[in-house]
């Protein structure tokens, strides 16, 4: 009977830990997540489920381009590309990303006449941003959406505050026939 007992204890023992490690993992590095609408096409579909790293910046700072988890309201999260970050000038024109007047590549503006949407990007200076600043705050980064015409980001809301970044994701696992990783 004892033994029986030590048994239940020790799998129930078990069970606790295994839940607790579960919960740490969730609440300090790692997240599910679905992408929810058609601002991130082509590079995310809506429906896709992904990983969120919670911990990366953590250890890193963020990086052009990286495609971030961020707390829109208290309610909603939105899925983003990094394409402004603190310090820096941002402006589109003609379909052309410049940083402090020099031009980047941005290879996720596409204007192919064969699409079945425009991925251009309407010309705007951060100046004409909410918040109206001349350069990204400290602590602060400029995201878009990769499907410019269809997103609502940075040019509606404003910068977003390093604070309100829940991670970066770049791992879909589902649907199985979408499983990659993106921009690594």
């Amino acid at each position: 009977m004892a033994k029986q007992k030590s048994e239940w204890f020790d799998w129930i023992k078990a069970l606790l830990i295994a839940f607790a490690l579960a919960f740490i993992i969730r609440m300090f590095f790692f997240a599910p997540i679905v992408v929810e609408g058609p601002s991130m096409l082509p590079t995310l579909e809506d429906g896709d489920q992904m990983i969120v790293n919670k911990f990366i910046y953590q250890i890193t700072e963020p990086k052009r381009f990286d495609i971030v988890v961020f707390h829109a309201s208290a309610q909603q999260d939105y899925i983003k590309r990094i394409i402004g970050l603190p310090g820096e000038h941002v402006e589109y024109e003609n379909n052309s990303l410049y940083i402090d007047g020099a031009p980047v590549e941005d290879p996720f503006t596409r204007t192919d006449q064969n699409a079945l949407y425009e991925q251009g990007t309407n010309d705007f200076l951060l100046e004409d941003l909410p918040g109206g600043y001349e350069r990204i705050p400290e602590g602060q980064i400029l995201v878009l959406g990769d499907n410019r015409m269809n997103s609502t980001d940075s040019r509606m809301l404003g910068v977003v505050p390093m604070d309100e970044i829940v991670g970066k994701t770049n791992l879909i696992y589902w649907p199985f026939d979408r499983i990659q990783l993106i921009g690594e």
